[in-house]
C-alpha cells in the first residue's frame, strides 16, 4: 500500500466546500471550555460536511489562536455562530424543525449503535462542558439522549473525540447518497 498524495485525495476548495451539499446536522457546543476542543469539532465538522456549529457560552468564538492550532483554517470553511445558551439555540433550532439530541448519559438515553439516523430528517445535537456535560436544562429540552456505550473505567470521552464519533453516526447515512462526492447544493 501507497500513501495518497494531497493531490489524490481529491481537496475541495473553500468556495466548493461552502456550496457543496451538506451532512443535515448541527452540532451545538454547550459552555465547551477549551479552545483546542473547538478547534478540533470544528475541523471535524469540516472533514463530515456539518451543515453548522453552533458555540454557546463561555464557548469561545474564532478568530482565536488556540482554535486556529486544531482547526487548520476550518473555522473558516465551517459555518458557526454565537448563541448566549444551548437552551436558546435548542428552542431555535426545534422551531426550525430540527431533531434535538443531547449527548449525555442519562436514563432513558438511547444507545449511539440504536440510533438509526433518517437521511431525510434534520438533527441537531449537543454536546457538553469538558467537567459538567450538557447542563440539566438542556438535556430537558431535547427530544432524545443518544449515549455512547463505554466499557473502561473513566466512562467518558474528551469532548472533541465524542464529536468525531457522533458526526461520523450521522454521516454514513449521508455517505451513501454522495458515494461520489456530494455534488452542489
Amino acid at each position: 500500500m501507497k500513501k495518497k498524495t494531497m493531490t489524490e485525495l481529491h481537496r475541495v476548495s473553500a468556495e466548493q466546500y461552502a456550496k457543496m451539499a451538506k451532512t443535515p446536522l448541527v452540532v451545538v457546543l454547550d459552555n465547551v471550555r477549551s479552545e483546542m476542543n473547538v478547534g478540533s469539532i470544528l475541523r471535524t465538522a469540516d472533514a463530515f460536511a456539518v451543515e453548522r456549529v453552533v458555540l454557546c457560552g463561555i464557548t469561545a468564538t474564532p478568530p482565536r489562536p488556540e482554535i486556529h492550532k486544531t482547526a487548520l483554517g476550518a473555522e473558516d470553511s465551517v459555518p458557526w455562530d454565537y448563541c448566549a445558551t444551548a437552551l436558546e439555540a435548542v428552542r431555535r433550532l426545534k422551531e426550525q424543525g430540527y431533531e434535538v439530541c443531547a449527548i449525555e448519559q442519562v436514563h432513558g438515553s438511547i444507545g449511539m449503535e440504536r440510533f438509526d439516523v433518517d437521511p431525510a430528517r434534520k438533527y441537531a445535537v449537543v454536546l457538553g462542558n469538558e467537567v459538567r456535560g450538557v447542563d440539566q436544562q438542556v438535556v430537558d429540552a431535547c427530544h432524545c439522549c443518544i449515549e455512547i456505550p463505554q466499557r473502561g473505567t473513566k466512562h467518558s470521552l474528551n469532548v472533541a473525540n465524542t464529536a468525531a464519533l457522533v458526526m461520523w453516526h450521522f454521516f454514513l447515512p449521508n455517505l451513501a447518497s454522495c458515494a461520489t462526492g456530494c455534488e452542489e447544493e
